[in-house]
């Protein structure tokens, strides 16, 4: 699949144009103190200079905090150097109250007595509206992210800066670490025709950024009209870091993404969204138990035979609180990644998907095709419909990754 993108002269003018100078937001430098800053954190550290004379609004949830567990809204009220005056929640709500689907609608927070706005589901000109009615000048987005392409707060991130640009708003990008890592990027590309909330542009099912990079990727390359943007990006972060080497404490982005661990599988076991099998909500493992009723060890068996590099498969059972199979007991599989650096969740997502409609002829897939929606398109479902094997699945989107690939390459910003 061919990536629409604009010229490479283009899109290093539109990077240099977003990025906030250098003594503000240099990349993690290279032998000096490693210890990562946060882009709050350094922004802070600034004075908050790049909202001086700003009313602010910004979009944020329970992991907008701080290393000592202040959330940022807080922080930034009490701050008399700040103009903060309105919030604005994402799937799941501010205060992250709402299950998966969900959002706390519009209210006033009782901690700050400030105005939050709900931006779930609203794109376009009505969230411009929102922005808007807001009166803010400056939106500030610090979301932790997780990783994955169908992870709904980076397209929520793509929303809000389309919605600013249409309400004449600027935008800053606040980095958090990639908890999977940002080694490389994953998976099938998203294909437009197969666009929604869980994938508005083409990019790869993990796509190994930070959010501020992710930014930098949708103002140059999707967004008809960019926005003014800033990035405020950390220091002594690497690519190749796991989330515990950030010493920032891990806040659950959503009910279900408990742990970092969570968050290193999901890029590949959320496919089991699109099925009839249980990813493990209602447990406190989930998208690391995946199951369902006529289960049994065949499938820990099979997938243990495939040798994958970094993990391993034990026989599980496990009755889900809620979801799929509540209050049901029902066989399957958990992972355990004892390398997480030869991992490879996507790749280890087919396979499981592959193996257990080898070994359980109840195996279907939901009737709406989420599998769709979540992979990109409709290859690898049909692919293993058609019986292919894991290699040949994977070698399908050889071709639409390297591009991708190439894209990204221009505004990665650590080394």
């Amino acid at each position: 699949m061919k990536l629409s993108r604009r010229s490479l002269l283009a899109t290093t003018a539109a990077v240099a144009a977003s990025s906030v100078p250098a003594a503000q937001a240099e990349a993690a430098p290279r032998g000096r103190d490693r210890s990562p800053r946060t882009g709050f954190e350094r922004l802070a550290e600034s004075g908050y200079a790049l909202l001086a004379g700003q009313r602010v609004g910004v979009v944020t949830n329970p992991t907008g905090v701080t290393r000592d567990v202040r959330h940022i809204v807080d922080v930034l009220h009490a701050d008399r150097r700040v103009a903060l005056t309105a919030v604005f929640g994402p799937e799941h709500g501010f205060r992250g109250t709402a299950q998966a689907g969900g959002s706390e609608g519009r209210y006033t927070d009782p901690a700050t007595g400030l105005p939050v706005y709900d931006t779930y589901l609203k794109s376009g000109q009505p969230l411009a509206d929102v922005f808007t009615a807001s009166g803010v000048d400056t939106v500030v987005f610090d979301i932790q992210d997780a990783g994955a392409r169908f992870y709904t707060y980076i397209w929520t991130l793509y929303d809000c800066m389309e919605a600013a640009a249409l309400a004449g708003k600027r935008f800053v990008v606040l980095d958090r670490p990639n908890p999977a890592t940002g080694r490389q990027a994953l998976g099938p590309v998203l294909h437009r025709e197969f666009a929604t909330f869980v994938g508005r542009q083409p990019i790869a099912q993990a796509h190994g950024m930070t959010v501020a990079e992710l930014a930098r990727l949708f103002n140059g390359e999707f967004l008809s009209t960019p926005v003014p943007l800033e990035t405020v990006l950390m220091t002594g972060w690497r690519r190749s870091d796991f989330y515990d080497a950030s010493g920032l404490t891990w806040v659950p982005p959503s009910p279900n993404m408990p742990t970092p661990d969570t968050a290193l599988v999901y890029s590949g076991t959320c496919l089991f969204e699109g099925t009839n099998l249980s990813e493990g909500r209602g447990t406190t493992r989930p998208f690391e138990l995946l199951g369902a009723e006529g289960l049994d060890g065949r499938w820990a068996a099979a997938a243990d035979a495939l040798g994958l590099p970094g993990v391993r498969f034990r026989e599980a059972y496990f009755a889900p609180t809620f979801s799929k199979f509540q209050g049901t007991t029902v066989g399957g599989v958990q992972l355990h990644v004892h390398d997480r650096a030869a991992f490879d969740p996507v790749r280890t997502g087919i396979a499981l998907l592959v193996t257990a409609k080898q070994v359980w002829d109840g195996f279907a897939w939901r009737s709406d095709d989420w599998i769709d929606r979540l992979t990109g398109s409709a290859r690898v479902r049909t692919m293993i419909d058609a019986g292919a094997d894991t290699d040949e699945v994977v070698a399908g989107w050889h071709d639409e990754l390297a591009a991708f690939r190439k894209v990204r390459a221009r505004y990665l910003a650590y080394h």
